[in-house]
């Protein structure tokens, strides 16, 4: 028997009761008789035709964007019958038709005896006499974009932290920029896009477009602001303190700044391309994310001033090495020398800045012929998004930036003045130096222990491991390399293997995953690779390597039409005698050789037939016409995988009312889904605990009483990128535990083809469910999310101790596994 947890804290926080959605239609007037003129010349009609068309035109662009940007819409019920109120989102009745209807596999909704019960359960909740429950009310749901920059600020305390290593503050510090650059390119730009044209909607935080839009902008400049003083005030300091230094130019020896000239002449100057802005020379495009110098010149003969732009380029280190250990940033350089490039004018100032551009991608698949040309032509486009944030230092001169801001078309509050130097992605670079003390310990995968019983040279046979048990994989501390990698290398070289089917979400250009697909369509085996090319921001990537793997023989599809495809499946099927054996691999990770080392994931290899059997169904149903929705061991989004998580969340609450063991635990990177959480909510509200482990944003408001005052949620975030998906059940006594691709996000269960297994062996239950265990524990260092949507970080113990860390644990596990006999 499981142990009842302790009653959870809980908190009053002012949530209004349940009113009219802001969203809701007005009701409709009784169509009136119009009069019928006959007289209306044919002037008027085709100016009436063309205001149908325009209307046509309008009403297609909204569609297009509600249904691209459906998390903004919070209204997830179907419209009730005409008199009879709505299902709260998330409620049992809302539900028990798929319930009713499951497989009769191992995913199906109740059985007949706990079926009763869901009836009792229903009527008990019966707040009206009329199949309805009780509305759970308004300002429930936390901001999803004001939770995103929380996230992004639990980054940022990792890098002020003085217990991380120094170059990985540096390298959190990055992360943080780069984090930050995606949010203004996707999130910011689509609310924008949304408001502009008229089909935003109110959040399901209850705010309007605009007031998020204000939120994030204040926000967004409060956070950037802690990030620049934390780099000059903190890491810069310290890191000159261990002998790295990141210096300007004036700081430069006379020696120092020679040997930068002569590189500057040799390697900077064929590069750089001045850009002049007068009547003969518009405004020059400004490129999304790049760093640009504003200079001032003047002719000495008229006198007359002239603005120009100097982009930096790109693809050189962002960091000059100016002696061993000595850093300069490259437009320090390149200021130093703008002599060079406007001779015989004066250069009277330079300022650096930096364009952040709408970067998300809009194909009108429906329309499109041919996917991958649709895709090019957008990615073409993308580069002349419009601004949505202008980084300026904050010494610029005012006449630049009125210039600046009146050629790209910005607000003032979108322009963010800061300390130099700008851009500090470029701390990826240092944060890359040879100087193991001042990082983490160095951890290296090994073999997993069902793959090879003994460490050797010689690489483990992965089809005969399997033929003796399902192997659980945890990445990165067991090796991707010694496991799926080489899952898919033997398939591809193992002459009784007949086929390979598998899914591509992101990988790397070299990726020995590509190389052993590629041999294994040359060696004539049955290739099939259903490859996401609008994989954000790898588009250009996939679609190089979709047509390496093409040119090979192997068959390139891309999935479905209006979803992605960001299941991670694999299958080989392999002639064993007289029969056929099919081997698979369900996983929570990209097929990334790279990543795998740094993204913790976990992954399924086994021969379990209905495993096997349900990715060749779903396979057929991505590269076919199959319209296969139910399976046996997975659940699968768009048609199953919301209604398969609420149904064993809604079983829950029978358990516990009933006296059984009931618990609900999820760790998961995103938290958002409306129904997942008003079900959430009602488990709580029937005593139910809840756990949920998020790394990035929730909208779940914990603690708050009468409502969510048994769910708890913690954050966790460290050397490695939490990245499984993991959802647990108490079942009545009888744990159920599935693993897959899926987040909580309307993106992932309604416009995503996704996929969950459900783990079948007692030893894999028991370790996932540790882990969930350990996360979540309080002598676990974490954060905690309060009702009021703040995060506090709980890193030491009462005594000031500090905490242990989830993924410390998990390393010196694995360590002291390798070192028994």
């Amino acid at each position: 028997m499981s142990q009842q947890p302790k009653p959870r804290a809980s908190a009053e926080v002012p949530v209004q009761h349940a009113q009219p959605s802001p969203n809701a239609e007005p009701p409709q007037p009784t169509p009136q008789p119009q009069a019928h003129t006959e007289d209306r010349d044919k002037g008027q009609d085709r100016d009436r035709d063309k205001g149908r068309d325009k209307a046509r035109d309008r009403d297609r662009i909204a569609d297009r964007e509600r249904a691209l940007h459906r998390d903004w819409d919070h209204d997830r019920t179907d419209t009730p019958a005409p008199g009879r109120p709505q299902p709260s989102v998330g409620s049992i009745a809302s539900h028990r038709l798929h319930a009713r209807n499951g497989s009769t596999g191992s995913s199906p909704g109740l059985d007949p005896d706990l079926d009763a019960d869901v009836d009792m359960y229903e009527e008990s909740e019966d707040a009206h006499g009329d199949g309805t429950r009780a509305p759970l009310p308004q300002g429930r749901f936390l901001d999803r974009e004001r939770s995103w920059l929380a996230f992004n600020e639990r980054v940022l305390e990792l890098a002020e932290d003085p217990a991380t290593p120094l170059l990985e503050r540096a390298n959190f510090l990055a992360i943080f920029a780069s984090n930050l650059d995606e949010f203004f390119m996707v999130r910011v730009a689509g609310l924008k896009r949304r408001i502009a044209t008229g089909v935003a909607s109110r959040s399901a935080s209850g705010l309007q477009p605009r007031e998020v839009l204000d939120q994030i902008w204040t926000r967004s400049r409060e956070l950037m602001a802690r990030h620049a003083a934390c780099y000059q005030q903190d890491i810069s300091p310290a890191l000159a303190d261990e002998g790295i230094h990141l210096i300007r130019w004036p700081d430069l020896t006379e020696k120092e700044q020679a040997r930068l000239f002569t590189l500057f002449r040799q390697q900077i100057f064929p590069v750089l391309t001045p850009l002049a802005v007068d009547p003969a020379h518009p405004f020059p495009y400004i490129s999304g994310l790049s760093l640009n110098l504003a200079v001032v010149v003047r002719n000495p003969v008229s006198g007359h001033r002239h603005f120009a732009r100097v982009k930096v380029p790109p693809l050189l280190s962002r960091f000059l090495e100016a002696s061993p250990e000595r850093y300069v940033p490259l437009e320090d350089v390149i200021a130093a020398h703008l002599e060079e490039l406007f001779p015989g004018m004066e250069v009277l100032a330079h300022h650096m800045f930096r364009v952040t551009r709408n970067e998300d991608l809009e194909v009108e698949e429906d329309d499109a012929e041919n996917l991958l040309k649709a895709l090019e032509k957008e990615l073409m486009r993308r580069r002349f998004g419009p601004p949505v944030r202008l980084e300026v230092e904050e010494s610029i001169d005012p006449y630049v930036l009125d210039l600046l801001v009146r050629e790209l078309k910005v607000s003032d509050a979108e322009v963010y003045p800061l300390p130099g130097p700008l851009d500090l992605t470029g701390l990826f670079g240092i944060s890359g130096l040879d100087r193991p003390e001042l990082k983490y310990p160095r951890f290296l995968a090994g073999t997993h222990r069902d793959l090879a019983e003994v460490e050797s040279a010689s690489a483990p046979d992965i089809f005969a491991a399997l033929r003796e048990r399902d192997v659980l994989l945890h990445h990165p501390y067991d090796s991707f390399s010694t496991s799926v990698q080489l899952f898919l290398e033997q398939a591809a070289a193992d002459p009784d293997v007949l086929a390979i089917k598998q899914t591509l979400y992101r990988t790397s250009g070299d990726s020995p995953i590509v190389d052993a697909l590629i041999d294994a369509a040359e060696s004539g085996k049955q290739v099939l690779v259903l490859v996401e090319i609008k994989a954000r921001f790898d588009e250009q990537a996939n679609i190089k390597w979709a047509r390496k793997l093409e040119e090979a023989g192997c068959h390139v599809v891309y999935g479905l039409v209006g979803l992605k495809t960001h299941c991670k499946l694999s299958l080989v099927v392999r002639q064993e005698g007289d029969t056929l054996r099919r081997y698979s691999h369900v996983g929570t990770g990209n097929y990334h050789p790279k990543t795998a080392r740094l993204y913790e994931d976990l992954g399924l290899l086994t021969t379990d037939p209905q495993v096997g059997a349900d990715l060749s169904d779903l396979f057929n149903r991505l590269s076919g016409y199959s319209r296969r929705e139910t399976y046996r061991r997975l659940l699968v989004a768009p048609k199953s995988l919301r209604d398969g998580l609420i149904s064993r969340i809604n079983k829950e609450a029978v358990h516990h009312l009933a006296g059984r063991p009931a618990f609900v635990r999820i760790k998961v990177n995103s938290m958002v889904d409306e129904a997942i959480i008003d079900a959430l909510y009602r488990a709580s509200q029937a005593g139910v605990p809840v756990d949920v482990w998020v790394r990035g944003i929730c909208a779940v408001r914990p603690g708050v009483t009468g409502l969510s005052e048994n769910i708890r949620v913690r954050s966790v975030l460290g050397r490695f990128l939490e990245h499984s998906r993991v959802f647990s059940f108490g079942n009545g006594g009888e744990p159920e535990v599935w693993f897959g691709s899926a987040d909580m996000m309307h993106r992932n269960l309604d416009r995503r083809i996704e996929a969950l297994v459900r783990v079948t062996d007692p030893a894999h239950r028991a370790a996932l469910s540790r882990l969930l265990e350990t996360g979540m524990s309080d002598t676990t260092s974490s954060w905690h999310l309060g009702p009021d949507g703040n995060w506090t970080r709980h890193s030491t113990d009462a005594d000031g101790h500090p905490l242990r860390h989830v993924q410390e644990m998990l390393i010196d596990a694995r360590r002291r596994r390798r070192a028994t006999p």
